[in-house]
């Protein structure tokens, strides 16, 4: 297993240089390759038969489910096939007949929500309808077909995937491996420890600022409608983001994002000093992203039918289409000039009710696209919450003083002074039920749960973490300054990703509540596997704490490793409902069985690692960087299909 982990990190760095094709010849499809598979299936069968593990279920379910899984992944690639087809309008493959194919966006815009293949498929004498899109395939004639591509002239490729004993044995495996998982991990956790984890289940110096718009007519142009970045969302949303990418965060000098925006757009004189306070790199990109507001062609506010009936959002200065009234292109295009006239009048009640018509005007012309109230109201409250890096710093800062001062409890016999702890949980409580209302917020406004990108992922685990942290604070004191410092970095790496950036669509294949699962599932372990990270670090430097600490660290480490494994079936699952494919020796996907091997060790109970806390705390000290390089390696370095940056 060692041997597989070292060829599977190799073939990771491989595939960065010399790419998946390569690799996918000279390492996972090459005859060495197999025989050392081979072998992990031969030591897990010896191992059944020299432990008589018959004896212990939960052990020989999980070893049995080692060959079977290697022996679906062989029947996959020997007697499976995977191949595309190409159907234009009209035209027959394999008893299925494309009639159409369409691109269904999200309501109002040009972003694709799907892509459908509307076709006919002959069984026997009988013909019935079907749509293959994304998420939802089509099974006929022990085949199944995948929405792959498609061009401009309205054809569609299908991908086809014949795989009748590979997939059942596979699958057949997995449940083995989690059953044995689950087992294990209820036998070792006492109902007290188990029920610990049911939560798993379930401002600046103020300076002379440069004129803008007063914060009440700013908020109201504010709650005008736009399309940006694919979907219809306040203007604040807008402003929000046009700020936090000049200044670096969603508000600057105590004015609102939108009096930012305001300011730039009435007050450009006083305002362009500031792009010369933004750092040489960004110099260019924040100019244009000026120089189009300027122009009016960012502000897209006028949704306009053509004479299909196709509605478009358009800016003042964009080509109208020609079934806009005279009345209406006036409006359209001089409504910029008429806001500028009542800035210098400095008449703000009649600017608000410009902003009041031009939203009336949306409402009516778009009335059956435009996002729900309850729906506007929660994004405008969540980019309201603009907190930066200044929380993560104090969490972080918070969390190791915490963590020192629990040690130097510990090393003198002492606990920590009950005040401070009331004092640092109400902290956690509130942090942690902060973030959950991001979280919910998110929810609302975008219409999906929020666990596709990495400020999404790095906030749920924040929320883990700190639902576990007030799980195991009364019986472990040591989790309090653990989970503070934990979330704190959490926090700092979503801030990689812009402080609460804007809510976006998701993508067509995205759209699954498989994904939901998988993030939430491998976010929970991981959560799990820094706190065994700190567990070691605070088991190496104190000597008190490694009793109490080596018995948590083995009660986590089960649900762990069982989370991890259910995580990584749920995705191939999810892999293989969307492409076909459960397993595609993707970066990400062999990292994740890496770390999975990794932590697998320390559940063995012939393993020193396993009985001496010493070697157990130092193991899952350096057992974490697994998890860094997965999460943080592959997204940022070694690359793929799971890789991502926001």
């Amino acid at each position: 297993m060692v041997l597989v982990a070292v060829v599977l990190a190799a073939g990771t760095v491989f595939e960065r240089y010399r790419g998946a094709e390569w690799v996918a010849d000279h390492f996972y499809g090459s005859w060495w390759f197999a025989v050392l598979l081979g072998l992990v299936a031969v030591g897990a069968i010896v191992a059944i038969v020299q432990g008589r593990l018959w004896h212990r279920p939960a052990s020989l379910l999980i070893h049995a489910a080692i060959p079977i899984i290697l022996l679906g992944g062989a029947l996959t690639s020997w007697t499976g096939e995977h191949y595309s087809i190409t159907l234009a309008p009209g035209e027959t493959k394999e008893g299925i007949t494309l009639e159409r194919f369409e691109v269904l966006y999200y309501p109002g815009t040009h972003t694709p929500m799907d892509f459908v293949s509307h076709v006919t498929v002959a069984d026997g004498s009988a013909v019935r309808k079907a749509d293959i899109s994304m998420n939802h395939i089509l099974r006929h004639d022990g085949r199944r077909y995948y929405q792959e591509d498609y061009d401009d002239q309205g054809r569609t490729t299908l991908s086809v995937s014949h795989d009748p004993w590979g997939i059942p044995v596979t699958y057949t495996g997995y449940a083995l491996l989690l059953i044995g998982l689950l087992w294990l991990t209820i036998s070792k956790l006492k109902p007290a420890k188990l029920a610990l984890l049911l939560p798993l289940l379930l401002p600046a110096v103020s300076q002379a600022a440069p004129r803008t718009l007063p914060r009440e007519t700013a908020s109201k142009m504010g709650e005008m409608y736009t399309l940006y970045k694919g979907r219809i969302c306040p203007l604040q949303t807008f402003a929000k983001d046009f700020t936090t990418k000049l200044t670096g965060k969603a508000t600057y000098e105590g004015l609102s994002s939108e009096q930012v925006l305001s300011g730039f757009l009435f007050y450009y004189a006083d305002w362009a000093p500031i792009l010369d306070e933004v750092s040489p790199k960004r110099q260019k990109e924040s100019k244009a992203l000026v120089e189009m507001l300027l122009s009016g062609r960012s502000l897209k506010l006028f949704p306009v039918a053509d004479s299909m009936g196709t509605l478009g959002w358009y800016a003042q200065n964009d080509d109208l289409p020609m079934t806009v009234s005279d009345d209406e292109y006036i409006f359209i295009r001089k409504h910029l000039s008429y806001c500028q006239e009542l800035v210098v009048k400095g008449d703000y009640a009649a600017l608000e009710q410009v902003f009041d018509k031009i939203k009336l005007f949306q409402e009516k012309r778009a009335a059956n696209v435009l996002p729900s109230p309850a729906r506007v109201k929660a994004e405008r409250f969540y980019n309201a919450l603009t907190t930066g890096r200044w929380l993560a710093m104090l969490s972080i800062t918070l969390g190791f003083l915490c963590f020192a001062y629990a040690l130097w409890c510990q090393g003198r016999g002492k606990t920590m002074s009950r005040w401070l702890k009331i004092l640092l949980t109400s902290y956690l409580i509130a942090l942690t039920s902060y973030l959950l209302l991001i979280f919910i917020l998110r929810w609302i406004a975008g219409g999906h749960i929020p666990m596709a990108g990495g400020f999404d992922s790095m906030n749920l685990m924040a929320i883990v973490i700190g639902i576990i942290g007030l799980a195991l604070m009364r019986r472990h004191p040591m989790a309090l300054p653990v989970s503070m410092l934990t979330i704190g970095f959490c926090l700092l790496v979503a801030m990689m990703s812009g402080s609460n950036p804007p809510v976006t669509n998701l993508m067509p294949v995205l759209s699954s509540p498989l994904l939901c699962l998988h993030v939430a599932v491998i976010m929970m372990s991981y959560a799990l596997f820094f706190f065994l990270m700190m567990i070691g670090v605070a088991g190496l430097i104190s000597s008190k704490f490694q009793d109490s600490g080596f018995k948590l660290g083995k009660t986590l480490l089960y649900p762990a490793v069982f989370l991890l494994a259910l995580g990584i079936i749920i995705g191939a699952l999810w892999a293989n409902i969307s492409w076909g494919n459960y397993w595609t020796w993707d970066p990400k996907e062999v990292w994740a069985l890496i770390t999975l091997i990794v932590y697998a060790f320390p559940l063995h109970p012939s393993l020193s690692v396993s009985r001496e806390p010493k070697k157990f705390f130092l193991y899952c000290t350096f057992a974490f960087l697994s998890v860094i390089i997965t999460y943080f390696g592959v997204n940022l370095i070694l690359g793929g299909m799971h890789s991502y940056g926001g």
